[in-house]
């Protein structure tokens, strides 16, 4: 595990179970899982779902963060409003480590309608544990954070 220990999940209606399949999963590593998704099936809109994770993350609360829809692309825009968020859709372990190695993502993205629940899991799994190289990187987070 990495020095972080508060993860942020969050999710819309769309993603709901493989966010608590995701949330069980990183509590059963030791991680200190926050879920602030809803927890019934009624429609609701994933760009308040994404930005209030997305502050938890900002504001220092937790250290990273989680949030799913059905693309993973609608929140994960929502969530990257957030000045100091830099947040990536995956529907690959490739992506997701890459994501925290070289842009040091403080958040992943996961589309539930693209990526079943075992594969999401092997994503969450590259994305924490990996960590951010710096060097040559830190040059272009910077220019990302503008």
């Amino acid at each position: 595990m990495t020095d972080a220990t508060r993860i942020v999940l969050s999710s819309d209606h769309a993603a709901i179970g493989l966010r608590q399949a995701i949330a069980q999963h990183i509590a059963a590593q030791g991680w200190d899982v926050v879920d602030i998704g809803p927890t019934t099936p009624e429609s609701t809109h994933y760009p308040k779902h994404g930005k209030a994770a997305a502050e938890r993350v900002a504001s220092g609360d937790c250290q990273l963060g989680i949030i799913l829809c059905g693309t993973g692309q609608g929140i994960m825009m929502a969530a990257n409003k957030v000045t100091g968020i830099r947040c990536g859709v995956c529907s690959d372990t490739f992506s997701a480590r890459m994501i925290r190695q070289h842009n040091d993502a403080n958040m992943l993205s996961i589309g539930a309608r693209v990526v079943g629940e075992g594969l999401a899991l092997d994503i969450v799994d590259a994305f924490l544990g990996a960590a951010f190289e710096g060097g040559r990187h830190a040059t272009r987070v910077e220019m990302i954070e503008g």
